[in-house]
């Protein structure tokens, strides 16, 4: 196969990626796979690498959702700081650890994912509960967790973070999936000048994907925001990727 071939090859799969992460998340074992196997690059450099796709992905995403009315910046501000402050934590571990040992217990992870999905799937229909205001406590812990692991690795980080918002501080799946975007680009930006100081990005490759996942998100974001049964849209999606990614896991 020649190069041309490949990187065709590569914008395709970047494009399928992106539409998954803007509805559902996991794109990134996509992503991760191309740049690792199909292009050959090694683990952390592509880790730096894939982060420039997400980070135009994320963006366009975003500003679609806002533009649809699905993204509140403001309501959200105290989310949006502790899930950036835990990335940046994550991504300057990323810069000097190895993640591929932790990929090992992921399929583990994708389990309870899909349970979590599985169970009771009413509440990933209903709308935002706007009276529901959790305490500090419970979400300060939750959200830089969650953060710290996006900037670390980012594999299936969409996933998570549409598990702790719809079903732990009720929101909405479509203002789950637009806040993610946005939060995702926020810390993403700066994860990609941590990989950059250290020489671990791929500027070539990362921009021909990135090409593929900014059209891929930016369909997407679109579809969500023009459609009345997005929400349910995104919830099957979800429960495909999550059982796709699990039979690869374990059965091949």
């Amino acid at each position: 196969m020649s190069e041309l071939q490949l990187y065709i090859l590569a914008s395709l799969g970047a494009l399928i990626a992106g539409a998954i992460n803007t509805l559902a998340g996991n794109g990134s074992a996509i992503t991760l796979t191309i740049l690792t196997e199909l292009l050959g690059l090694p683990p952390n450099i592509a880790n730096g690498t894939n982060r420039v796709g997400i980070f135009t992905q994320s963006s366009v995403a975003s500003w679609v959702f806002h533009k649809g009315g699905k993204l509140d910046i403001v309501r959200r501000r105290n989310y949006i700081i502790i899930i950036f402050i835990g990335a940046l934590a994550g991504g300057i571990l990323a810069l000097n650890v190895s993640n591929e040992q932790f990929r090992s217990v992921f399929k583990f992870m994708l389990v309870f994912m899909l349970i979590a999905v599985l169970v009771k799937p009413k509440r990933w229909l209903r709308s935002t509960d706007i009276h529901f205001n959790p305490p500090w406590f419970l979400y300060t812990p939750l959200l830089f967790a969650l953060g710290f692991y996006g900037g670390f690795i980012q594999m299936g980080m969409g996933v998570f973070f549409l598990i702790i918002m719809v079903l732990v501080l009720r929101i909405n799946i479509l203002e789950s999936n637009a806040l993610k975007g946005f939060v995702i680009a926020l810390y993403t930006i700066v994860v990609i000048g941590l990989f950059a100081y250290k020489g671990m990005i791929d500027w070539r490759i990362g921009g021909i994907m990135a090409i593929g996942q900014t059209l891929g998100g930016w369909l997407t974001a679109r579809f969500a925001t023009r459609v009345s049964w997005a929400d349910k849209a995104a919830y099957y999606l979800l429960i495909i990727i999550l059982t796709l990614a699990l039979s690869k896991m374990f059965f091949f």
